[in-house]
């Protein structure tokens, strides 16, 4: 069976799915028939990547997944049972657009444990995962031509969501600290001075996806600031902001500036995907067009998985859970990082995260990481590559890991695979140089 054969014959996470698409582009009989808003998202030749990660022997660190076997599954079955024996008229019926309001109140929360502490459930809007809220937030506000601006490298579903609607998307370097407001201020500039609009800041301030990169605390207010300046108004996305691993999230953006910024949160990382909610924490002189929005793409967001993530954060210690999680990626993090440093060439640099899912991973300039793929899945482990992460066509010399849903051995067993493979592409490039 060869590699191409193994990878129909299973599944990875869709998030990884999407990640490998834009990796490279393809072009196939029915491309004519595209809208010219659908052609516009880049196609694949790498989608049946996706169909390996239940391959036997094989090592995903590929999946941005949550570990879920520490949940109470038996005790959040019998929940489930519950709602649906003395609620099913209500759990299994349509339900409001906005989202219901015990989990909006609990919601401001869960906010206000990030450090969101005036958050009102009126201008809360629960959507099918955050990326929904994406979506509408780049339908209310952006015509086609219009610009978006982005951390290099970015979350690969907000790429596509945001090419479907025929925007420009900028992407802005960063460094250690995260986005640099230095470049973010020249680039603004030179789009300005090209007669560009500039309607979003779409950011990842807290373990970006797929860096692990952290916004420095004293960089936030003033990307705020200069977004602000520039009539701009930013999109938080911040999934993984209360996985800092000691436990001390830094503020978000929207906390002190509640008028600037769109706020979204999910509870695929803090519970789980499978619940596929999330919410938009939307300024309230803007929030009703939002809404009407949601509404328009979702009639309402799932009242059966509303009431049992309602359950779950009123009867179960999700905090003490998380607490838990967060000891369990660190520990996973710091086995990847270690395995990293024995086993990758000279040459190889990488991030070193102080929480979320994943490590960044950069090789020698000239190393394309996509080619490296399928010499890794054949040698047992798979990774994706950085090319997937930006509206940039030019290939990649990076590569994402992720350490949340895979055990300490796996890590290092995976590392392990991967080195050699590194280690090659990295002789043969320096060999053609």
């Amino acid at each position: 069976m060869t590699s191409q054969d193994e990878l129909n014959s299973t599944l990875l996470p869709a998030e990884t799915e999407v990640a490998l698409e834009r990796a490279v582009e393809s072009a196939h009989r029915h491309e004519k028939l595209f809208s010219e808003r659908a052609a516009n998202i880049k196609q694949s030749a790498v989608r049946d990547v996706f169909d390996i990660s239940i391959r036997p022997g094989l090592v995903s660190l590929a999946g941005g997944s949550p570990y879920l076997k520490s949940l109470p599954m038996q005790d959040l079955g019998r929940t489930a049972e519950r709602i649906i024996a003395e609620h099913g008229l209500e759990a299994l019926q349509y339900g409001g657009g906005q989202g219901m309001e015990k989990l909006r109140r609990q919601i401001c929360d869960v906010m206000a444990a990030e450090g969101i502490a005036d958050a009102d459930p009126a201008d809360i809007v629960v959507t099918t995962g955050s990326q929904s809220a994406q979506d509408v937030a780049a339908k209310v506000f952006c015509d086609p031509g219009d610009v978006i601006l982005c951390e290099d490298p970015t979350y690969v579903g907000a790429l596509n969501t945001f090419e479907a609607y025929q925007v420009d998307v900028q992407a802005i370097e960063m460094d250690e600290q995260g986005l640099v407001p230095e470049l973010l201020e020249q680039r603004i500039a030179d789009l300005l001075a090209e007669g560009r609009r500039i309607k979003l800041l779409y950011t990842i301030p807290s373990f970006n996806n797929p860096s692990g990169i952290t916004l420095a605390a004293d960089r936030r207010q003033r990307i705020v600031d200069i977004c602000r300046a520039h009539n701009i108004l930013i999109l938080e996305d911040n999934p993984y902001g209360l996985l800092r691993f000691d436990g001390h999230p830094l503020p978000p953006m929207r906390a002190e500036n509640p008028d600037d910024v769109i706020y979204l949160g999910s509870f695929s990382k803090i519970f789980a995907p499978g619940v596929r909610l999330g919410w938009a924490l939307v300024p309230r002189h803007l929030h009703r067009r939002f809404y009407l929005a949601c509404e328009a793409v979702v009639l309402c967001p799932s009242p059966l998985t509303q009431m049992l993530v309602s359950a779950y954060l009123s009867d179960y210690d999700w905090q003490g859970h998380l607490s838990n999680t967060r000891s369990l990626y660190s520990e996973r993090c710091s086995t990847m990082l270690k395995g990293l440093a024995e086993h990758l060439p000279e040459g190889v640099t990488w991030t070193t995260p102080d929480g979320g899912f994943f490590v960044w991973v950069t090789l020698p300039e000239g190393v394309d990481t996509y080619p490296l793929l399928y010499q890794a899945i054949d040698a047992g482990v798979v990774f994706i590559p950085g090319a997937a992460f930006t509206p940039s066509d030019e290939p990649s010399n990076k590569l994402r890991l992720a350490f949340s849903a895979v055990s300490p051995e796996d890590i290092e067993e995976g590392i392990r695979r991967l080195a050699p493979i590194l280690k090659t592409a990295i002789e043969e490039n320096a060999s053609r140089a």
